[in-house]
């Protein structure tokens, strides 16, 4: 069983990768690539995501086959899809950051706008450790409950149009999503590879996951 993440020049690949070969049992199934053939034939996908919406968009196109590769996997064939950070950003229809409107892969129906917390002493990015609420029942997040904390750095989120594809949020000034999913697909705001225990227990979950 492999489990492709995917290397765009976007992401925390070197920690992702040794959180995933930690999981895994066997490191040699976590392979990171730029590949369209090795996403093609992975059994599992992880799409990584750091900086901007559009500039990880563009990115993501500039490799050649690279998104239609995850797009059929994921999307045609149901192959368990993770997107963390940026990567989970991207599934959502549309990215708005800076006054720019971004295309996304519309896989989660909603946008990603700017975090706008209720108290104005809060910071933006949100960063650092906060705890999950309203947690579903859903086997990648079996084991992690609401006295769990996660990692977060960001400064926008995706705002969903079905609350059903919500599976998690957390709060900084009012509710933020922090992980949404579907069928065979699951993203995470926060970063599991920097989140120790809660962060191994959804990567073993979404190791062991048959959606």
């Amino acid at each position: 069983m492999t489990t492709v993440i995917v290397d765009y020049n976007s992401g925390n690949l070197h920690s992702a990768a040794k959180s995933f070969q930690r999981m895994a049992g066997d490191p040699s199934t976590i392979v990171v690539t730029s590949d369209p053939d090795a996403v093609a034939r992975a059994d599992r996908i992880v799409l990584p995501g750091v900086g901007a919406f559009a500039d990880c968009r563009a990115g993501l196109a500039s490799y050649d086959g690279l998104f239609e590769a995850i797009e059929d996997a994921a999307i045609r064939r149901g192959i368990p899809f993770l997107g963390i950070c940026v990567g989970m950003q991207m599934m959502a229809s549309t990215g708005r950051e800076h006054g720019l409107d971004t295309a996304g892969f519309d896989w989660i129906g909603g946008e990603v706008i700017e975090i706008a917390p209720d108290d104005p002493d809060l910071k933006i990015p949100h960063m650092g450790w906060n705890g999950l609420t309203d947690l579903a029942d859903h086997p990648v997040l079996a084991g992690i409950g609401e006295d769990d904390h996660a990692y977060f750095v960001h400064s926008y989120q995706l705002e969903a149009r079905d609350r059903a594809h919500v599976l998690a949020r957390t709060d900084h000034g009012g509710a933020i999503t922090a992980v949404v999913g579907r069928e065979n697909l699951i993203g995470t705001q926060f970063h599991p590879e920097k989140s120790q225990a809660t962060g191994l227990r959804l990567i073993e979950n979404f190791l062991n996951w048959a959606p």
